[in-house]
Protein backbone atom coordinates (compact mmCIF):
# COMPACT_ATOMS: atom_id res chain seq x y z
CA UNK A 1 0.00 0.00 0.00
CA UNK A 2 1.29 3.65 -0.67
CA UNK A 3 1.20 5.92 2.42
CA UNK A 4 0.74 8.86 0.30
CA UNK A 5 -1.16 9.09 -3.74
CA UNK A 6 -0.71 12.98 -5.28
CA UNK A 7 -2.58 13.55 -7.83
CA UNK A 8 -2.39 15.94 -9.81
CA UNK A 9 -4.85 17.68 -12.42
CA UNK A 10 -3.37 19.74 -15.71
CA UNK A 11 -6.69 21.58 -15.88
CA UNK A 12 -7.42 21.03 -19.54
CA UNK A 13 -4.50 18.91 -20.95
CA UNK A 14 -6.49 16.56 -22.75
CA UNK A 15 -4.79 13.54 -25.73
CA UNK A 16 -6.86 14.01 -28.37
CA UNK A 17 -10.74 13.90 -29.54
CA UNK A 18 -13.04 10.53 -27.40
CA UNK A 19 -15.41 9.34 -30.23
CA UNK A 20 -18.58 11.86 -29.68
CA UNK A 21 -16.22 14.42 -29.89
CA UNK A 22 -18.63 15.68 -33.11
CA UNK A 23 -21.52 15.59 -30.84
CA UNK A 24 -19.97 18.08 -28.66
CA UNK A 25 -18.61 20.35 -31.75
CA UNK A 26 -14.92 19.54 -30.61
CA UNK A 27 -13.96 17.26 -33.78
CA UNK A 28 -10.25 17.17 -34.23
CA UNK A 29 -9.81 18.71 -30.71
CA UNK A 30 -6.42 17.15 -29.56
CA UNK A 31 -4.88 19.47 -26.69
CA UNK A 32 -1.24 18.38 -26.28
CA UNK A 33 -0.78 16.77 -29.65
CA UNK A 34 -1.73 20.21 -31.14
CA UNK A 35 0.46 22.47 -28.51
CA UNK A 36 3.27 20.32 -29.14
CA UNK A 37 2.87 20.09 -33.03
CA UNK A 38 2.59 24.22 -33.12
CA UNK A 39 4.87 24.74 -30.30
CA UNK A 40 7.50 21.96 -30.12
CA UNK A 41 7.98 22.45 -26.21
CA UNK A 42 10.87 20.95 -24.29
CA UNK A 43 8.69 18.33 -22.26
CA UNK A 44 12.24 15.79 -20.87
CA UNK A 45 10.47 14.92 -17.81
CA UNK A 46 6.73 13.98 -18.69
CA UNK A 47 8.26 11.90 -21.65
CA UNK A 48 10.68 10.24 -19.17
CA UNK A 49 7.68 9.26 -17.11
CA UNK A 50 5.78 7.89 -21.20
CA UNK A 51 3.55 10.98 -21.74
CA UNK A 52 4.47 9.86 -25.98
CA UNK A 53 3.99 6.20 -25.23
CA UNK A 54 0.31 6.48 -24.26
CA UNK A 55 -0.38 7.26 -28.19
CA UNK A 56 1.73 9.14 -31.14
CA UNK A 57 2.46 12.63 -30.21
CA UNK A 58 4.31 14.90 -32.70
CA UNK A 59 7.83 15.73 -31.82
CA UNK A 60 8.17 14.05 -28.70
CA UNK A 61 9.24 10.26 -28.97
CA UNK A 62 7.95 7.12 -26.81
CA UNK A 63 10.65 5.96 -24.73
CA UNK A 64 11.81 2.26 -24.54
CA UNK A 65 11.67 2.06 -21.12
CA UNK A 66 9.46 4.93 -19.06
CA UNK A 67 9.61 5.66 -15.92
CA UNK A 68 6.10 5.55 -15.10
CA UNK A 69 3.05 3.52 -15.90
CA UNK A 70 1.06 5.07 -18.62
CA UNK A 71 -2.55 5.56 -20.42
CA UNK A 72 -5.38 7.92 -20.89
CA UNK A 73 -8.55 7.76 -19.85
CA UNK A 74 -12.68 8.40 -21.32
CA UNK A 75 -14.53 10.96 -19.77
CA UNK A 76 -18.09 8.91 -19.11
CA UNK A 77 -19.93 11.84 -17.60
CA UNK A 78 -22.23 14.04 -19.45
CA UNK A 79 -20.37 16.66 -19.64
CA UNK A 80 -16.70 18.08 -20.14
CA UNK A 81 -16.05 20.67 -17.77
CA UNK A 82 -13.68 21.08 -14.40
CA UNK A 83 -16.62 20.04 -11.95
CA UNK A 84 -17.63 16.83 -14.18
CA UNK A 85 -14.18 15.67 -14.71
CA UNK A 86 -12.90 16.06 -11.00
CA UNK A 87 -16.20 14.40 -10.09
CA UNK A 88 -16.14 11.61 -11.95
CA UNK A 89 -12.31 11.20 -10.92
CA UNK A 90 -13.52 10.90 -7.01
CA UNK A 91 -16.25 8.53 -7.71
CA UNK A 92 -18.83 10.23 -8.78
CA UNK A 93 -20.60 10.03 -12.56
CA UNK A 94 -22.78 12.57 -13.99
CA UNK A 95 -25.46 11.19 -16.05
CA UNK A 96 -27.21 14.31 -16.59
CA UNK A 97 -25.94 17.37 -17.80
CA UNK A 98 -25.53 20.53 -16.32
CA UNK A 99 -27.77 23.40 -17.92
CA UNK A 100 -26.35 25.83 -20.33
CA UNK A 101 -27.70 29.07 -21.45
CA UNK A 102 -26.76 29.96 -25.27
CA UNK A 103 -28.69 32.72 -25.64
CA UNK A 104 -27.88 34.33 -22.33
CA UNK A 105 -30.24 33.95 -19.17
CA UNK A 106 -33.81 34.23 -19.30
CA UNK A 107 -36.29 36.69 -17.23
CA UNK A 108 -36.79 33.99 -14.91
CA UNK A 109 -33.33 34.08 -13.54
CA UNK A 110 -31.88 37.43 -14.64
CA UNK A 111 -35.06 39.59 -12.96
CA UNK A 112 -34.68 38.02 -9.30
CA UNK A 113 -31.13 38.65 -9.34
CA UNK A 114 -31.17 41.83 -10.66
CA UNK A 115 -33.82 42.58 -7.59
CA UNK A 116 -31.63 40.83 -5.25
CA UNK A 117 -28.48 42.78 -5.35
CA UNK A 118 -30.16 46.04 -6.60
CA UNK A 119 -28.32 46.37 -9.82
CA UNK A 120 -29.13 46.05 -13.51
CA UNK A 121 -26.53 43.82 -15.02
CA UNK A 122 -24.47 44.94 -18.41
CA UNK A 123 -24.20 41.59 -21.07
CA UNK A 124 -26.19 38.60 -20.57
CA UNK A 125 -24.92 36.23 -23.29
CA UNK A 126 -22.15 33.88 -23.73
CA UNK A 127 -18.45 35.13 -24.12
CA UNK A 128 -15.02 35.35 -23.63
CA UNK A 129 -14.42 36.28 -20.54
CA UNK A 130 -11.43 38.60 -21.39
CA UNK A 131 -13.33 39.72 -24.61
CA UNK A 132 -16.44 41.17 -22.44
CA UNK A 133 -14.51 42.84 -19.93
CA UNK A 134 -13.10 44.22 -23.22
CA UNK A 135 -16.14 45.21 -24.54
CA UNK A 136 -18.01 46.37 -21.57
CA UNK A 137 -15.01 47.30 -19.03
CA UNK A 138 -15.69 51.22 -19.28
CA UNK A 139 -19.72 51.02 -19.46
CA UNK A 140 -19.09 48.79 -16.24
CA UNK A 141 -16.77 51.78 -14.73
CA UNK A 142 -18.79 54.29 -15.44
CA UNK A 143 -22.18 52.83 -14.53
CA UNK A 144 -21.65 50.51 -11.81
CA UNK A 145 -23.68 47.61 -13.09
CA UNK A 146 -21.62 43.84 -13.06
CA UNK A 147 -20.80 41.91 -16.08
CA UNK A 148 -22.66 39.05 -16.74
CA UNK A 149 -21.93 36.33 -19.19
CA UNK A 150 -21.75 32.50 -19.98
CA UNK A 151 -19.96 29.97 -21.83
CA UNK A 152 -20.65 27.02 -23.40
CA UNK A 153 -20.31 25.41 -19.92
CA UNK A 154 -22.65 25.71 -17.16
CA UNK A 155 -21.33 28.57 -15.69
CA UNK A 156 -22.87 32.13 -14.32
CA UNK A 157 -19.87 34.80 -14.59
CA UNK A 158 -20.13 37.96 -12.95
CA UNK A 159 -17.04 40.04 -13.46
CA UNK A 160 -16.28 43.04 -11.83
CA UNK A 161 -13.66 45.83 -11.56
CA UNK A 162 -12.19 45.44 -8.31
CA UNK A 163 -12.07 49.77 -7.58
CA UNK A 164 -15.99 50.11 -8.80
CA UNK A 165 -17.12 46.78 -7.26
CA UNK A 166 -15.02 45.82 -3.96
CA UNK A 167 -14.20 41.84 -3.93
CA UNK A 168 -16.12 40.82 -0.88
CA UNK A 169 -19.01 42.82 -2.34
CA UNK A 170 -18.58 40.74 -5.80
CA UNK A 171 -18.39 37.72 -3.69
CA UNK A 172 -21.83 38.50 -2.05
CA UNK A 173 -23.51 39.15 -5.11
CA UNK A 174 -22.21 35.90 -6.54
CA UNK A 175 -23.74 33.81 -3.53
CA UNK A 176 -26.87 35.41 -3.90
CA UNK A 177 -26.83 33.80 -7.52
CA UNK A 178 -25.50 30.73 -6.24
CA UNK A 179 -28.90 30.88 -3.65
CA UNK A 180 -30.88 31.72 -6.56
CA UNK A 181 -30.04 29.13 -9.02
CA UNK A 182 -31.47 26.03 -8.15
CA UNK A 183 -34.04 23.09 -9.55
CA UNK A 184 -33.66 23.11 -13.27
CA UNK A 185 -31.12 26.42 -13.55
CA UNK A 186 -29.08 24.77 -10.59
CA UNK A 187 -25.57 25.95 -12.71
CA UNK A 188 -22.62 23.82 -12.07
CA UNK A 189 -20.56 26.82 -11.08
CA UNK A 190 -21.08 30.58 -10.47
CA UNK A 191 -17.55 32.36 -10.50
CA UNK A 192 -16.25 35.83 -9.64
CA UNK A 193 -14.53 36.97 -12.41
CA UNK A 194 -12.55 40.57 -11.01
CA UNK A 195 -10.15 42.40 -12.91
CA UNK A 196 -8.41 45.81 -12.65
CA UNK A 197 -6.40 48.13 -14.90
CA UNK A 198 -7.36 50.90 -17.15
CA UNK A 199 -9.87 50.74 -20.26
CA UNK A 200 -6.91 50.03 -22.49
CA UNK A 201 -5.72 47.74 -20.54
CA UNK A 202 -8.19 46.02 -18.82
CA UNK A 203 -6.99 42.54 -17.22
CA UNK A 204 -8.34 39.86 -14.90
CA UNK A 205 -6.79 39.42 -11.60
CA UNK A 206 -5.68 36.28 -9.80
CA UNK A 207 -8.94 36.95 -6.84
CA UNK A 208 -11.22 34.61 -8.92
CA UNK A 209 -13.98 33.10 -6.61
CA UNK A 210 -15.71 29.31 -7.47
CA UNK A 211 -18.95 28.87 -5.73
CA UNK A 212 -19.90 25.47 -7.00
CA UNK A 213 -23.14 23.02 -6.31
CA UNK A 214 -22.00 19.82 -3.49
CA UNK A 215 -21.87 16.67 -5.10
CA UNK A 216 -25.03 14.91 -5.07
CA UNK A 217 -23.46 12.00 -3.56
CA UNK A 218 -20.41 10.82 -1.71
CA UNK A 219 -16.87 11.18 -3.54
CA UNK A 220 -13.73 9.41 -2.66
CA UNK A 221 -13.14 12.53 -0.71
CA UNK A 222 -15.98 12.05 1.49
CA UNK A 223 -14.68 8.33 1.98
CA UNK A 224 -11.55 9.28 3.07
CA UNK A 225 -12.63 11.82 5.32
CA UNK A 226 -14.97 8.99 7.01
CA UNK A 227 -12.02 6.87 7.90
CA UNK A 228 -9.78 9.16 9.10
CA UNK A 229 -7.68 9.99 6.39
CA UNK A 230 -5.69 12.67 5.10
CA UNK A 231 -7.79 14.59 2.34
CA UNK A 232 -5.45 17.64 0.85
CA UNK A 233 -7.44 20.25 -1.88
CA UNK A 234 -4.53 22.63 -3.89
CA UNK A 235 -5.94 25.05 -5.89
CA UNK A 236 -9.42 25.19 -6.94
CA UNK A 237 -10.05 21.72 -5.80
CA UNK A 238 -11.95 22.36 -2.64
CA UNK A 239 -14.34 24.77 -4.23
CA UNK A 240 -15.37 21.90 -7.03
CA UNK A 241 -16.75 19.87 -4.27
CA UNK A 242 -17.81 22.81 -2.31
CA UNK A 243 -15.38 22.19 0.64
CA UNK A 244 -17.11 18.73 1.16
CA UNK A 245 -14.55 15.52 2.25
CA UNK A 246 -12.08 18.12 1.90
CA UNK A 247 -9.52 18.16 5.31
CA UNK A 248 -7.20 20.85 4.31
CA UNK A 249 -7.87 23.33 1.85
CA UNK A 250 -4.32 24.67 0.72
CA UNK A 251 -5.11 27.81 -1.46
CA UNK A 252 -3.08 28.40 -5.03
CA UNK A 253 -3.98 30.99 -7.40
CA UNK A 254 -1.86 29.89 -10.41
CA UNK A 255 0.66 26.84 -11.54
CA UNK A 256 3.65 28.29 -9.40
CA UNK A 257 1.38 28.71 -6.00
CA UNK A 258 -0.02 24.77 -6.85
CA UNK A 259 3.29 23.75 -7.58
CA UNK A 260 4.63 25.01 -4.23
CA UNK A 261 1.04 24.09 -2.13
CA UNK A 262 1.99 20.76 -3.48
CA UNK A 263 5.66 20.32 -2.06
CA UNK A 264 4.19 22.18 1.31
CA UNK A 265 1.71 19.21 1.85
CA UNK A 266 4.07 16.79 1.03
CA UNK A 267 6.14 18.21 3.82
CA UNK A 268 2.96 18.14 6.22
CA UNK A 269 0.91 15.32 5.35
CA UNK A 270 2.39 11.80 6.92
CA UNK A 271 -0.17 9.95 5.09
CA UNK A 272 -3.52 10.13 3.14
CA UNK A 273 -4.44 11.94 -0.57
CA UNK A 274 -3.15 15.17 -1.86
CA UNK A 275 -5.42 16.34 -4.99
CA UNK A 276 -4.01 19.26 -6.50
CA UNK A 277 -5.17 21.12 -9.52
CA UNK A 278 -3.09 23.42 -11.61
CA UNK A 279 -5.66 25.44 -12.99
CA UNK A 280 -3.55 28.21 -15.64
CA UNK A 281 -3.65 25.95 -18.77
CA UNK A 282 -6.90 26.04 -18.80
CA UNK A 283 -7.75 29.23 -17.33
CA UNK A 284 -5.10 31.43 -18.92
CA UNK A 285 -3.68 29.37 -22.16
CA UNK A 286 -6.81 27.25 -23.00
CA UNK A 287 -10.11 29.93 -22.88
CA UNK A 288 -7.25 32.51 -24.32
CA UNK A 289 -6.04 30.49 -26.98
CA UNK A 290 -2.81 30.74 -26.41
CA UNK A 291 -0.77 27.98 -27.77
CA UNK A 292 2.82 29.18 -27.18
CA UNK A 293 1.30 30.43 -23.30
CA UNK A 294 0.74 26.72 -23.20
CA UNK A 295 3.43 25.20 -24.41
CA UNK A 296 5.51 27.04 -21.77
CA UNK A 297 3.31 26.46 -19.27
CA UNK A 298 3.99 22.76 -20.01
CA UNK A 299 7.94 23.76 -20.19
CA UNK A 300 7.68 25.06 -16.54
CA UNK A 301 5.53 22.21 -14.99
CA UNK A 302 8.23 19.76 -16.66
CA UNK A 303 10.93 22.06 -15.07
CA UNK A 304 9.79 21.94 -11.89
CA UNK A 305 8.74 17.91 -12.37
CA UNK A 306 11.75 16.48 -11.01
CA UNK A 307 11.68 18.55 -7.57
CA UNK A 308 8.03 16.71 -6.98
CA UNK A 309 9.87 13.43 -7.73
CA UNK A 310 12.30 13.87 -5.23
CA UNK A 311 10.09 14.97 -2.33
CA UNK A 312 8.39 11.68 -3.01
CA UNK A 313 8.89 8.97 -0.30
CA UNK A 314 9.35 5.15 -1.47
CA UNK A 315 5.92 4.22 -0.37
CA UNK A 316 4.09 7.17 -2.56
CA UNK A 317 2.51 7.35 -5.54
CA UNK A 318 1.65 9.79 -7.61
CA UNK A 319 -0.37 10.54 -10.73
CA UNK A 320 -0.88 12.86 -12.81
CA UNK A 321 -4.28 13.33 -15.10
CA UNK A 322 -6.28 16.21 -16.75
CA UNK A 323 -9.97 16.64 -16.30
CA UNK A 324 -11.00 17.38 -19.65
CA UNK A 325 -9.56 19.32 -22.84
CA UNK A 326 -9.31 22.91 -24.07
CA UNK A 327 -7.60 22.81 -27.25
CA UNK A 328 -5.93 26.52 -27.83
CA UNK A 329 -5.65 26.06 -31.65
CA UNK A 330 -9.24 25.77 -32.53
CA UNK A 331 -11.41 28.85 -33.09
CA UNK A 332 -13.64 27.63 -30.31
CA UNK A 333 -12.49 29.36 -26.94
CA UNK A 334 -14.78 26.09 -24.44
CA UNK A 335 -13.62 23.13 -23.08
CA UNK A 336 -13.41 19.81 -26.01
CA UNK A 337 -14.64 16.33 -25.02
CA UNK A 338 -10.72 14.35 -24.97
CA UNK A 339 -8.91 11.76 -23.29
CA UNK A 340 -7.10 12.35 -20.79
CA UNK A 341 -3.81 10.95 -20.07
CA UNK A 342 -2.64 8.32 -17.15
CA UNK A 343 0.84 9.10 -16.02
CA UNK A 344 1.61 7.15 -12.47
CA UNK A 345 4.89 7.04 -10.85
CA UNK A 346 6.36 5.85 -7.71
CA UNK A 347 9.90 4.99 -6.53
CA UNK A 348 8.79 1.22 -5.67
CA UNK A 349 5.89 0.59 -8.26
CA UNK A 350 6.65 -1.25 -11.65
CA UNK A 351 7.50 0.99 -14.71
CA UNK A 352 6.77 0.76 -17.98
CA UNK A 353 3.60 -0.83 -17.61
CA UNK A 354 0.70 0.64 -20.23
CA UNK A 355 -2.77 0.79 -18.39
CA UNK A 356 -4.31 1.02 -21.97
CA UNK A 357 -7.59 3.27 -22.52
CA UNK A 358 -9.66 3.47 -19.38
CA UNK A 359 -13.09 3.66 -19.92
CA UNK A 360 -13.97 6.24 -17.27
CA UNK A 361 -11.86 8.45 -14.74
CA UNK A 362 -13.42 7.11 -11.89
CA UNK A 363 -10.54 4.26 -12.24
CA UNK A 364 -8.58 7.19 -11.09
CA UNK A 365 -10.69 7.43 -7.98
CA UNK A 366 -11.12 3.70 -7.28
CA UNK A 367 -7.31 3.07 -7.92
CA UNK A 368 -6.84 5.66 -4.70
CA UNK A 369 -9.53 3.87 -2.97
CA UNK A 370 -8.47 0.30 -3.54
CA UNK A 371 -5.11 1.27 -1.79
CA UNK A 372 -6.44 3.00 1.12
CA UNK A 373 -8.97 -0.36 1.63
CA UNK A 374 -11.91 1.28 0.46
CA UNK A 375 -14.25 0.73 -2.45
CA UNK A 376 -16.19 3.58 -4.84
CA UNK A 377 -19.41 2.64 -6.83
CA UNK A 378 -17.89 3.54 -9.90
CA UNK A 379 -14.33 2.88 -11.67
CA UNK A 380 -12.33 -0.42 -12.20
CA UNK A 381 -9.10 0.36 -10.05
CA UNK A 382 -5.44 -0.23 -11.68
CA UNK A 383 -4.33 -0.53 -8.72
CA UNK A 384 -2.92 -4.17 -9.39
CA UNK A 385 -1.49 -3.43 -12.34
CA UNK A 386 0.88 -0.63 -10.66
CA UNK A 387 2.59 -3.26 -8.23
Amino acid sequence: MFRRVVLIVLDSAGIGEMPDAAKWGDQGSDTIGHVLERENPALPNLQRLGLANIRALPNLAPVPQPAGCFGKAAILSNGKDSTVGHWEMAGLITPIPFPTYPKGFPARILNPFEKAIGRKVLGNKPASGTEIIKELGEEHVRTGRPILYTSADSVFQVAAHEDIIPLEDLYRICGIARELLDGEDRVGRVIARPFSGAPDSFQRTKNRKDFAIPPPHPTLLDLLRQNDLASVGVGKIASIFDYRGIGENVAARDNTESMDGTLRALEVTSEGFIFSNFVDFDMLWGHRNDVKGYAEGLEEFDRRLPLLLKNLREDDCLVISADHGCDPTTPSTDHSREYVPILAFSKKLRRGIPLGTRSTLADIGQTVAENFGLSLSAGTSFLTQLR
